[in-house]
């Protein structure tokens, strides 16, 4: 582990929201907001609701999509892009990348970016993986860089796009241009997203390692090893960086100094990245259960028994939690105690996500845009 950098971070004890990352934009990125928070205020947008539409897409939606300009964007397991209309869940356009989607888009600065990845699950006549910015109103292509397989969901911050790939690179692209401001080689695989915070980026790779990088330079801040895989996108609130690893446990880092702070012990891989909400790490494992833990101590405050293994975020809305799991449900419940809210008999990786007065729920290959039965209560 490198010493930490003379530039003091902010000294906090309990976790706090993050803020959005566009106030504009309701759910621009993976986890929300660029600290991957995966948490939004929403007030008054939860259950009883009633369906508005259903989005058929044509294979497994693995990752959320996300909401802003007008628009819901979804990459599917196959490939394509989609803009779907926001008030009836038509098709506005679609894109065919030639390779896989196994990532969530971004929006930023009026442009649309997403990675694919070139592999035989579908089929896929695309080498390797691509990064891509598009027009968000009509999905015409403004740039395109080839980078390594990639299932990682980019994150853009003040112009900057950053990204990961499976060679272990971490890139830094002008957003507008697609030209590479730095690359930073890790030496071992990623499928993890990068985070943002106090002017870092945070990832994990596949040599059980997690780093801190300069976003303005990409040079190495610190680097926490001898853990497990992390597969799981961290979550960066107060001074911690939080993710779950493949050794079964989940994991707080101090974002300055990259010294774990806590880790709690699950019975299964945790391959799904926590959210954060009122001072509670909130994340699934594959051991059926999904957690709620103290964010400052990493101490068990509830738990919740699922029918299956849990693999992909949570998300919470107005104070309930949505996750999927292996059953092919998807659940609600309240923050603060673990209670049932809600049940859906759709879902296993991404549960939902909001924009607009809307939960979009995340099914194996559809969208359901959901309002509350009684508005305002």
């Amino acid at each position: 582990m490198t010493p930490p950098p003379s530039v003091p971070l902010p000294t906090v004890t309990r976790p706090t929201k993050s803020p959005p990352t566009e106030a504009a934009l309701p759910w621009p990125t993976y986890g929300a907001d660029n600290a991957r928070g995966r948490a939004v205020a929403a007030t008054g947008l939860r259950p009883p609701f009633r369906r508005l539409w259903t989005f058929h897409g044509r294979h497994l939606l693995e990752f959320p999509p996300v909401v802003g300009y007008g628009s819901v964007f979804e990459e599917a397991f196959d490939g394509r892009l989609y803009s779907i209309d926001p008030a009836s869940g038509r098709i506005r356009w679609r894109f065919s990348s030639h390779g896989c989607g196994w990532s969530s888009p971004a929006l930023a600065d009026h442009l649309l970016f997403a990675t694919f990845i070139g592999n035989q699950e579908c089929k896929a006549t695309l080498q390797g993986g691509e990064l891509l910015a598009l027009s968000p109103q009509t999905g015409r292509v403004r740039w395109r860089r080839t980078i390594g397989p990639s299932e990682s969901s980019p994150l853009v911050e003040d112009g900057t796009l950053y990204v990961a790939d499976q060679n272990g690179y971490v890139y830094a692209l002008d957003a507008r241009t697609g030209r590479l401001r730095w690359r930073y080689a890790t030496g071992a695989p990623i499928k993890a997203s990068p985070s943002f915070a106090y002017g870092r980026i945070y990832i994990g790779n596949y040599a059980g390692e997690m780093l801190a990088l300069g976003a303005r330079t990409g040079r190495l801040v610190w680097r926490s090893f001898g853990y497990g895989n992390f597969y799981s996108t961290a979550s960066i609130n107060a001074g911690r960086v939080y993710v779950g690893s493949l050794d079964g446990r989940v994991y707080a880092f101090s974002a300055r100094s990259g010294a774990v702070l806590w880790s709690f012990g699950t019975g299964g891989y945790v391959y799904a990245s926590p959210a954060v909400w009122h001072g509670l790490v909130l994340v699934g494992s594959y051991d059926h259960t999904f957690y709620a833990l103290d964010g400052g101590t990493g101490s068990l405050r509830w738990t919740y028994r699922a029918r299956a293994a849990i693999s992909g975020a949570a998300s919470v809305v107005d104070g309930i939690v949505y996750f999927s799991s292996f059953d092919h449900r998807t659940y609600g419940l309240l923050g603060a105690s673990g209670r049932l809210r809600a049940e859906w008999p759709d879902g296993e990786y991404s549960a939902a996500v909001a924009g607009n007065g809307r939960l979009y729920l995340v099914g194996l290959g559809r969208i359901y845009a959901l309002a509350p039965l009684r508005p305002g209560r």
